[in-house]
């Protein structure tokens, strides 16, 4: 079945940003006395950051204790994160991202993209990025605005709707953590694809629902055929 969509994830996948999400997630869990390792980060990969931050607290021995002052947590999350995509020059898009978006799209392919972020951190890169600008962009949706988010299939089903895409088997999801590739899996995706180029290695993803593992998303058209 031919693919008619698109949906690509955010940091690690389509913006280059160094990490920057989750060490803004252990340093603010540090900032609270819980310090957290690579391997508790990486569980939480591509989720709502909300959620991240909730279940790296019940893991831990300070969940009585930092349960309550969630939404503070969180907040602070976000300024660091904030103050950082709004300024920072490193903030990038992967190499050849665009010029994917363009090939897509010159080819009757919608693209679209989710984001474990809520909107108002995910606009501040679009805005940077220029991707809705240029008329990359067919639509997107962060995790704030559906009813869960990954690994659950919401922004998935909320982008079939406002595209009109009633088959997810015509739906490419594309992304570089654990939880995209679950995402797809659990939205019924026509293929579920992992960049190794991002947040996770090869390893890493190898383990979950795959259909390809490419490098990054300029390797997306060949595998595509466009």
């Amino acid at each position: 079945m031919q693919i008619g969509l698109v949906v690509f994830d955010m940091a690690g996948t389509t913006v280059s940003e160094g990490g920057a999400v989750y060490q803004a997630l252990r340093e603010t869990l540090a900032a609270n006395g819980l310090e957290v390792d690579a391997e508790a980060i990486h569980q939480v990969k591509g989720t709502d950051k909300r959620d991240a931050l909730r279940v790296l607290i019940e893991q831990s021995d300070l969940r009585d204790e930092l349960l309550p002052g969630l939404h503070a947590i969180h907040e602070d999350f976000v300024e660091r994160l904030l103050a950082f995509y709004r300024t920072d020059p490193a903030i990038t898009e992967f190499s050849g991202t665009s010029e994917t978006f363009r090939r897509l799209k010159a080819h009757g392919i919608k693209v679209a993209l989710n984001t474990g972020f809520s909107r108002d951190i995910a606009q501040i890169l679009i805005d940077r990025l220029g991707w809705e600008r240029e008329g990359l962009l067919d639509a997107t949706v962060t995790s704030d605005e559906v009813a869960a988010g990954r690994p659950h299939p919401f922004m998935i089903q909320a982008l079939m709707a406002r595209l009109g895409i009633d088959d997810a088997r015509r739906i490419a999801k594309i992304g570089d953590a654990p939880a995209d590739l679950w995402e797809g899996k659990n939205a019924g995706c026509g293929l579920v694809i992992g960049v190794t180029g991002g947040s996770s290695t090869r390893e890493q993803l190898q383990a979950h629902p795959h259909d390809h593992l490419i490098g990054t998303v300029a390797d997306l058209p060949a595998l595509l055929g466009v």
